[in-house]
């Protein structure tokens, strides 16, 4: 359903919780298409609507909020850290 995504979730279902600083490190330069440092919108927009041939597109309120629980800084990013 539309605005039911949880990041959370997604993290523990998809095993980002059980990996180690470098396997979280090279996920994260995958991530970064631009090579900038940080994933921005558009990136992490590109990369949840290509995860899964059978998930749903996300709306952009959960893209946003996706975003939101990984920029600790508030610059609209989520950096390495």
């Amino acid at each position: 359903a539309a605005d039911s995504f949880d990041c959370r979730t997604f993290f523990a279902t998809v095993g980002l919780n059980s990996k180690s600083e470098d396997q979280l490190f090279k996920i994260f330069r995958v991530l970064d298409h631009s090579e900038s440092g940080f994933i921005e919108e558009e990136e992490l927009s590109i990369f949840l609507k290509h995860f899964s041939d059978s998930a749903r597109a996300l709306t952009e309120a959960e893209v946003k909020a996706f975003l939101e629980a990984g920029d600790y800084d508030g610059d609209g990013k989520i950096g390495l850290d």
